[in-house]
């Protein structure tokens, strides 16, 4: 089979709105062959629709809908959820495949599509791959339903109750957030109803924010991007927590009671710390990325637990804790993966999961993450015109090599390609902020030198 991906990239398939591939027409086409590969796996399919808040929402979902009933395929419309929210309805519901319609955390121009399989996870390469192949000039010619056999949709009304069943099922039954006050922003987004309802189903006075969509407003000054809203909600009101999700609620940043800000990595430290204190770890490992501050390893390597990096991205992290069967995994962006209850990165689950360690120990969120020390990091992005190997550009592994040999083990280096544009990426941490900038800038000479900015 061909391997060429045109549509797909790492995480779906993104774009503008109304630009291609997410013109109305390629989307029909998109619908087609989704269930064109799905209905040859046995008669009668139901694909699963969601999205986030977007203008484009509307659009992007009647188109599919559209393709996809025209193949003979149902279609159940599930409205504004969450990304775990479809993952999570797609196999309840025992769907044949979900679709989430979101751009997670970009401005409402754009948007995105991520599928998902009957198991809940998102598709395996070789699923896209017939996708793509479908998508090319004559896949979908002379492949249609007959009048008599065409699809139906049909709306999911109760789609919000159910996921929020399912969250409140993870919270354990012995435990109550009667009497914590959480400050909580929304983005604007996928979370903006089922977010709320959760917490406060479980108890919890919530101080909200983000939660009044337009279609045009998804991420705009608020969510996992700006956690100063919720840090402000927090001090003035003297609340216990904030939690900061982004647009397709798949991620969460938090604020302690002090106003003090925790990633991705401080998250996956306290969670990895409970685990293995309540001998839920199978094996004592997680995962995170090649960004991840070195601070998480300091302090789960103090606990026996070992740190494996991937690349940048949740679909990689994933990957690694599948193949080795790890439970706990996750981004310096705010992406944790809980492998045992959940098949992708869901901010809602895994603030209820903080929220668990805070009852259960009886700590604030501050007293949960003294034993995290960041080491400094400095983050440059360099233009190019293109984008050759890096290590075939000898003045690049050259500087590198030096940098690295001067850092030894008190720091580290990260040189990658942005996936979207024609940058490199430039991550240097070290044990002050000083030495990790002097060579950030000393490699982004160079690279700027030998590849040529614009």
């Amino acid at each position: 089979m061909n391997n060429t991906r045109e549509y797909f990239g790492t995480d779906g398939i993104r774009g503008v709105a109304s630009i291609p591939p997410l013109d109305p027409e390629t989307l029909v086409r998109l619908g087609r062959a989704i269930a064109k590969v799905f209905l040859s796996r046995g008669k009668k399919q139901r694909i699963l629709i969601g999205k986030d808040t977007r203008l484009s929402g509307y659009m992007i979902e009647t188109s599919l809908a559209a393709g996809i009933t025209a193949m003979g395929a149902d279609v159940l419309l599930v409205g504004p959820l969450p990304t775990a929210g479809v993952a999570y309805l797609t196999w309840s519901m025992r769907a044949s495949a979900g679709i989430m319609i979101s751009a997670s955390h970009n401005p409402y121009q754009d948007n995105g599509i991520k599928i998902f399989g009957a198991d809940g996870y998102k598709l395996p390469d070789q699923v896209e791959q017939e996708i793509e192949g479908l998508l090319k000039p004559g896949g979908l010619d002379g492949k249609g339903a007959a009048p008599g056999e065409l699809g139906k949709a049909a709306r999911v009304n109760d789609a919000i109750g159910r996921y929020t069943v399912f969250l409140k099922n993870y919270f354990p039954r012995e435990l109550t957030l009667n009497g914590v006050r959480i400050g909580l922003d929304c983005a604007n987004g996928a979370a903006y109803v089922v977010a709320p309802q959760a917490f406060t189903e479980l108890g919890a006075e919530i101080v909200a924010r983000g939660v009044s969509p337009n279609g045009r407003n998804i991420n705009a000054g608020f969510g996992s991007l700006y956690p100063e809203v919720v840090r402000k909600l927090v001090i003035e009101q003297n609340l216990d927590i904030g939690v900061a999700l982004d647009g397709d609620g798949d991620r969460a940043i938090f604020v302690d009671e002090k106003g003090n800000v925790l990633d991705g990595d401080m998250i996956l430290g306290i969670l990895a710390e409970d685990w293995k204190n309540r001998e839920l770890l199978r094996k004592p490992k997680v995962v995170a990325t090649v960004m991840s501050n070195l601070g998480l390893d300091q302090r789960l390597r103090s606990m026996g637990i070992g740190v494996e990096r991937v690349q940048v991205g949740d679909r990689y992290v994933l990957e690694r804790m599948l193949k080795e069967g790890y439970q706990l995994g996750g981004e310096q962006s705010g992406h944790i993966i809980l492998g045992d209850l959940a098949t992708s990165g869901d901010g809602i689950l895994t603030a209820l999961m903080v929220l668990a360690v805070m009852q259960r120990r009886n700590l604030t969120l501050s007293q949960l993450n003294t034993a995290f020390v960041r080491f400094p990091q400095k983050l440059i992005n360099v233009n190019v015109r293109s984008k050759p190997p890096l290590d075939s550009v000898p003045a690049v592994q050259k500087a590198l090599s030096q940098k690295e040999s001067e850092l030894g083990e008190s720091g580290r280096v990260v040189l990658r390609y942005s996936g979207t544009e024609n940058k490199v990426r430039i991550m240097v941490e070290c044990m002050d902020e000083e030495t990790c900038e002097k060579h950030a800038r000393d490699l982004a000479e160079v690279i700027e030198k030998e590849l040529g900015g614009i």
